[in-house]
């Protein structure tokens, strides 16, 4: 099986076997945010949809308690083998978004879910479910913007990474009625790539596709009172 190797600020490097959601813009857009946060040491940080741990492993050298979840039981591999490959801390677990830490409390929690609007009306399958969302491209973010608040602690923070195409103003509206004050704090313009020019057809039928065949990527910050 060949990997990939993706190198984010060093030293941390990251495996991705195939399957795996490659860090790509969105990773690199919302580790920028995570930054920002200034972490203390100690703090607890849910990483939800890990993929590679990208995210989780940036956190936890920033000195946070890092927990990640991701349903995919190869992605849990991978991070677990980031996290050794990486030598920092993460607590690795197997599970539906934050079914699995139901118990836990966080002071941050981050996400880069799947967000890409597929033409398919079944669940995706293989790969694609490190990227495909359903029909709005909304299939986990609702579900994200149900659950995150649930397991924040007062004055905690989500930060969540997705595209203009899935509806920006929905998310906020979603995370509002959830009980956070929630805001726009990064935004970008990347090309579309490969699975969106794919799909470029549907897209225009739908409504969906920019002039320029270019993608908004945004990354919104919501705390809780």
């Amino acid at each position: 099986m060949t990997t990939e190797t993706t190198t984010l600020p060093e030293p941390l490097r990251l495996r991705t076997p195939p399957g795996v959601y490659e860090p790509q813009h969105d990773t690199r857009l919302l580790a920028d945010a995570l930054r920002r946060e200034g972490i203390r040491p100690g703090a607890d940080v849910l990483d939800v949809g890990t993929g590679s741990g990208a995210l989780a492993l940036e956190a936890a050298r920033l000195g946070a308690r890092v927990t990640a979840v991701d349903i995919s039981w190869r992605a849990v591999l991978t991070t677990r083998f980031n996290a050794w490959l990486s030598r920092q801390q993460v607590s690795v677990r197997h599970g539906d978004l934050t079914a699995a830490v139901r118990d836990r409390a966080f002071d941050l929690v981050i996400s880069n879910p799947p967000y890409v609007p597929s033409p398919e009306r079944r669940p995706p399958r293989g790969a694609a479910r490190a990227w495909d969302a359903g029909q709005d491209g909304r299939a986990l973010l609702d579900r994200v913007c149900a659950e995150a608040p649930e397991v924040l602690r007062p004055s905690g923070a989500l930060l969540l990474v997705h595209s203009g195409l899935c509806g920006v103003e929905d998310t906020l509206a979603r995370l509002g009625d959830a009980g956070l004050s929630a805001v726009v704090t990064d935004r970008t313009s990347i090309p579309f790539g490969p699975v969106l020019l794919s799909r470029l057809a549907w897209l225009r039928q739908s409504g969906l596709s920019a002039a320029d065949l270019r993608e908004e990527l945004v990354v919104i910050r919501a705390t809780k009172e």
